[in-house]
C-alpha cells in the first residue's frame, strides 16, 4: 500500500516544479567574453593613472583590454567600477565603440545609446535590454587590477 502512495507523491512533486527562468542571467549575444588581466599596469603613483586617487574620476584603457577598451571609474572610498567600452545592445562594429564624456559613455551609432559609467545602467532613451559589461576590480595599495575570467 505504501508504494502507490510514494508513486503519487513523486508524480505530484515532479508536476509541481516550475520551469521559471526569471532569475537566470542571460549572456549577452553581442559581446564575446574575452579574458584579460591588467596585473600591475594601473599604478596610481604613475601620472597617467593618478586621477584614480580622487573620487569621480576615470581612466580609459586602450583596446589591449576588453573588446574596445575599458573604462575604470573611481566613485570614492573603496568603490571602483570597470566596464567594457562596447555598446552591449549592438553587434560589434565601428560605431558601437563607446566614447566617454563626463560620466556618460555613448556610442556613435544612429540611436546614440548612452550609459552611466558609475553603475553601467543605460540612460533614458537607450534601446536594448543590456547594461554595460562589468569587469572585476581589485585594489591593493596603489595597484588597481582589472580583469575578466
Amino acid at each position: 500500500m505504501k508504494y502507490p502512495f510514494l508513486l503519487v507523491l513523486v508524480v505530484f512533486i515532479t508536476l509541481s516544479c516550475s520551469n521559471n527562468d526569471d532569475n537566470v542571467i542571460r549572456q549577452n549575444e553581442y559581446l564575446p567574453n574575452y579574458a584579460f588581466d591588467t596585473g600591475s599596469l594601473i599604478n596610481t603613483n604613475l601620472p597617467q593613472y593618478s586621477d584614480l586617487e580622487f573620487p569621480n574620476n576615470y581612466v580609459v584603457l586602450n583596446n589591449n583590454y576588453g573588446i574596445n577598451g575599458v573604462v575604470v571609474f573611481y566613485a570614492g572610498g573603496n568603490n571602483y567600477n570597470a566596464f567594457e567600452l562596447s555598446d552591449p545592445n549592438h553587434i560589434l562594429r565601428d560605431c558601437s565603440k563607446l566614447t566617454v564624456t563626463g560620466v556618460i559613455a555613448t556610442c556613435s551609432c544612429s540611436n546614440a545609446n548612452s550609459y552611466d559609467i558609475l553603475t553601467g545602467q543605460p540612460q533614458e532613451g537607450t534601446i536594448g535590454q543590456y547594461g554595460l559589461k562589468r569587469y572585476f576590480v581589485e585594489k591593493t595599495g596603489n595597484i588597481i587590477r582589472v580583469y575578466n575570467n
